[in-house]
């Protein structure tokens, strides 16, 4: 039997494993392994850089859905302000005292006209005798003027009747 000579940094092989040896490439694959890790390296290297931005895109993100939330309850908040003044403006007794600072009194007793052209009732003058008076909850806490009292009022008869 004769024996190959040994190659540089290679035990001899027997059997099954000479073989297989046969089939792997010898020299040149070190010099082939080179461009492989470097394509390996740069792709986990460009698969982290991707991995950070992606990570800090959704970081900021989420800062700015934070910040748009908060604007967003400032807002529902300021809207809802705005929604009790309108209700609080648009109150009978604050709208009578509006119309009372503007001049405005209640109208007299209505006439209707029926669909021949009759006219039906009888028309009544507006007069400010007639108009109770009504104030502002701010002004009841410092009115000086005493409050009418029911007994002088003609719209409420049975006021006057003690005991009631």
């Amino acid at each position: 039997m004769t024996r190959k000579p040994e190659l540089k940094g290679r035990p001899e092989l027997r059997g099954r494993a000479a073989r297989l040896a046969h089939l792997l490439p010898t020299g040149r694959a070190q010099a082939a392994r080179t461009p492989f890790v470097l394509l390996v390296v740069v792709l986990l290297g460009g698969g982290l850089i991707g991995l950070l931005v992606l990570n800090s895109a959704l970081s900021e993100g989420a800062f700015r859905l934070d910040d748009l939330q908060r604007e967003a309850k400032e807002l529902t908040d300021e809207e809802q302000a705005l929604r009790r003044d309108i209700d609080a403006y648009s109150a009978p007794d604050a709208l009578q005292r509006r119309a009372r600072e503007l001049g405005m009194v209640p109208g007299g007793d209505p006439a209707f006209l029926g669909p021949d052209g009759k006219v039906k009732g009888v028309p009544g003058e507006a007069s400010a005798a007639r108009a109770p008076l009504v104030l502002a909850p701010e002004a009841l806490a410092t009115a000086t003027a005493p409050l009418p009292s029911p007994e002088a009022s003609p719209r409420f008869p049975h006021a006057s009747t003690p005991g009631r």
